[in-house]
């Protein structure tokens, strides 16, 4: 079934079609949201945000067929809004202070996971700190699986600059990333 034909059925009271939509989109808005905010967290909620305006917001909606834009579009807002709210503090890690301690790793075992963990948090927070339209492209291409072609098409480029975007980013990364890596290895 289509994208116009499950907000059809949602407009005629069928939940589960617009859930479907969800399901459908919920990679890419929670891939927009993440180059927006920079944040896995916020960007998870962000997404839900995102499906309850449009679902509220669903008889506004002038052509079904063009019902992913949409609430790309209403994810690139809901980014915005969150971005300028005056409630949402940052507290930095410095903050934590020296008296806060932290778990010691018991096994091997345990090291090895932290230390994947570690990387992983390196990865995410390296890719977050990428310009937008790198970081963008990134989560776009990672999060949904989308060809080139496809990902041109949703951001209308062409798939030349998909490749170029992707190409740069992973070698700001790569360089990132091997810099993180010297250093810590210096540091022992």
């Amino acid at each position: 079934m289509n994208d116009a034909e499950l907000v059809r059925r949602s407009l005629a009271g069928d939940r589960d079609a617009y859930a479907d939509l969800a399901r459908r989109w919920a990679p890419r808005i929670v891939a927009i949201c993440h180059s927006r905010v920079r944040r896995a967290d916020v960007a998870d909620d962000l997404a839900q945000e995102t499906f309850l305006r449009g679902y509220r917001a669903l008889k506004t909606l002038s052509d079904p067929a063009k019902v992913g834009s949409w609430l790309m579009g209403i994810a690139l807002r809901a980014a915005l809004d969150w971005l300028k709210a005056k409630e949402r503090t940052v507290v930095p890690f410095s903050a934590l202070g020296p008296d806060q301690p932290l778990e010691r790793l018991l096994a091997d075992s345990k090291e090895c996971e932290a230390v994947v963990a570690d990387d992983r948090r390196r990865l995410i927070a390296e890719v977050e700190s990428l310009p937008q339209v790198y970081r963008q492209v990134v989560m776009l291409y990672y999060y949904d699986d989308l060809t080139y072609r496809d990902l041109a098409q949703l951001l209308g480029v062409s798939p030349a600059t998909i490749n170029a975007r992707l190409t740069k980013a992973r070698v700001l990364l790569r360089e990132r990333l091997t810099d993180c890596r010297s250093y810590t290895d210096d540091a022992r």
